[in-house]
């Protein structure tokens, strides 16, 4: 098999499993629960003072959680929200964005 068939077969392959670009929704519901949860409450329905953060459009959680990380403040409670967002990765604000997307279910 030649090198070029090869590398378009992995990369194929790469492309068509969502996880490789950070859609693992059991990833993101695992990182909900360990940061997101308390104040989200159960699949982000919201609790108290925090907002419903479930049912949005990946690109839509995706932009505030990025902007969270870049310290743009996006409301009452950016500082708190500064310092979870912080440590996030590329790939986990997908993660979590996708399973946040789709978590009214729970």
């Amino acid at each position: 098999m030649s090198k070029f068939i090869r590398s378009s077969l992995v990369l194929l392959f790469i492309i068509s499993s969502g996880t490789a670009f950070g859609n693992d929704i059991l990833a993101g519901e695992k990182r909900y629960k360990k940061t997101c949860i308390n104040c989200h409450g159960p699949a982000g329905k919201g609790a108290a003072s925090y907002p419903k953060i479930s049912g949005n459009d990946v690109s839509y959680t995706k932009s505030k959680l990025e902007a969270y990380r870049a310290r743009i403040k996006q409301g009452p409670n950016s500082s708190l929200m500064f310092m979870f967002a912080k440590p996030l990765s590329d790939e986990e604000i997908q993660n979590l964005a996708t399973y946040l997307k789709d978590a009214t279910y729970n």
